[in-house]
């Protein structure tokens, strides 16, 4: 069962009342609430879910704050409006074994390299809750831009940057540009000798602590004479709330086929998909990861 704290001296009320009238608003039970926490993977006691509701307990360690964050879907609410209110002194491990979503040991190891010449560890205490991704093609069928909305959350200790890489599988490539929309700034960037993992780390606009939350907007842009490229793709190495990837073709640069690939670490998954007549092609995935989610596609007649 997940850990509870029980010293009344620090209850926020915040967080029960919040729930309590989210609960009212939505119309619904706390044995509705149970059944379908359980059936997202998410159990929890109805005793412990009247505890929240009444003050009487809070929330605490990671199983609960998962717990928490598919009460918020449940009940309408937007993201990190309960999780917010719990109080920032919480035992916050992380939501499920981070991994990486990759086959190729050589990669993984160039991967690894990356993050250390960066200043990060291999896997920090962060993970992506949300993520949009939304790929621009050009009329000659090759990415030119990706630009990535993440909300971020801190699951342990406290962090102040975040590293994101860009990989190009058995493709030696120059860097691409990386930049920051929103939310932060560049301090370092590293090429992988190997040309294949190109990365950044991004400096948050103000620390985050145990379950607390940011946006982050940022752009890589592939310029001319970048080697063509045709897939696009974005990976977690935690389970993450909500993955969406948007790509949007050129008119002039429909390609003749595309295919979505899915890697985790248990399985590959290729998967044909169609642009039924329309210009741009959506994926999303939901309570998923780790993982790695392609969109892959090209011009001449597929075998």
């Amino acid at each position: 069962m997940p850990a509870e704290h029980t010293t009344p001296t620090e209850h926020r009320p915040e967080f029960s009342a919040t729930l309590r009238a989210a609960i009212d608003a939505r119309r619904v039970t706390l044995a509705w609430l149970r059944e379908r926490l359980a059936a997202s993977g998410n159990p929890v006691a109805a005793a412990t879910l009247s505890y929240w509701r009444s003050g009487a307990r809070r929330p605490e360690g990671a199983q609960s704050l998962a717990a928490v964050e598919e009460l918020e879907t449940l009940l309408g609410l937007e993201v990190g409006t309960l999780l917010s209110q719990i109080g920032p002194n919480q035992r916050v491990g992380p939501i499920g074994t981070p991994q990486y979503p990759l086959e190729q040991a050589r990669l993984e190891q160039a991967t690894t390299e990356t993050f250390i010449a960066l200043g990060a560890p291999a896997m920090d205490p962060g993970r992506d809750v949300s993520t949009t991704a939304v790929t621009e093609v050009a009329a000659d069928g090759s990415v030119i831009s990706r630009t990535t909305r993440t909300l971020l959350q801190c699951t342990s200790g406290t962090i102040t940057n975040v590293p994101y890489l860009d990989l190009t599988p058995g493709v030696r490539t120059p860097a691409p540009i990386f930049s920051v929309v929103s939310g932060g700034h560049i301090s370092r960037r590293h090429s992988h000798p190997s040309g294949e993992v190109h990365g950044a780390m991004f400096e948050l606009e103000r620390p985050l602590g145990p379950a607390q939350t940011t946006m982050l907007e940022w752009k890589l842009e592939f310029p001319p004479g970048y080697p063509s490229t045709h897939e696009t793709g974005h990976g977690v190495a935690r389970r993450a709330r909500e993955l969406v990837l948007w790509t949007r073709f050129h008119p002039d640069a429909l390609p003749a086929w595309i295919e979505e690939v899915e890697e985790t670490p248990s399985a590959t998954t290729v998967t044909p998909l169609d642009l039924d007549g329309a210009t741009s092609i959506h994926q999303v995935r939901q309570n998923w990861g780790p993982g790695m989610l392609v969109l892959r596609w090209g011009y001449d007649e597929r075998d």
